[in-house]
């Protein structure tokens, strides 16, 4: 592995020095273990002159204005037909299906704190003692006769 870095090195030395006029050495060198052998290029190369480059126009511009092609997009697709059905699928279920269903969830919700439940009990034993002639609201909330108190000592 490191013999075949420093053969590959020792190329682009030798490529390096050549391209700029440099006079390079002619040196071989050879590996002793795997037997590599590095040796300059047999013949000068002549490097091919290097392309020019001129700024030339685009002639298809790839940043072509979205909207002048689909002025109703919304945004979903650059197709106009399946940008028109993302849409429409996004809003029925994002809109229609979200606050009908959401609103029926929270109607059904359990009662918070259960104060409807409280409130009608109230009413009913409000009704009840009433029409059996009981005083609306005891001292004792509970029946004293059937507390056990422990005996004194």
């Amino acid at each position: 592995m490191a013999a075949g870095l420093l053969g590959l090195t020792a190329r682009r030395l030798w490529a390096a020095a050549a391209t700029r006029g440099l006079p390079a050495a002619r040196v071989r060198w050879e590996s002793t273990f795997s037997r590599t052998v590095a040796a300059p290029p047999t013949e000068a190369r002549k490097r091919p002159p290097e392309p020019t480059v001129e700024w030339q126009e685009d002639p298809e511009p790839e940043d072509d204005n979205f909207y002048e092609t689909n002025p109703d997009s919304h945004g979903f697709d650059k197709d106009p037909l399946i940008d028109l059905w993302n849409m429409r699928v996004v809003f029925f279920f994002g809109i229609s299906i979200a606050l009908v269903l959401g609103s029926t969830f929270v109607a059904y919700l359990p009662d918070k704190r259960m104060e409807e439940w409280s409130r009608r009990e109230a009413e009913r034993l409000v009704k009840y003692r009433e029409a059996n002639g009981l005083p609306l609201l005891e001292s004792n909330c509970f029946d004293p006769s059937k507390i056990q108190l422990p005996e004194d000592d």
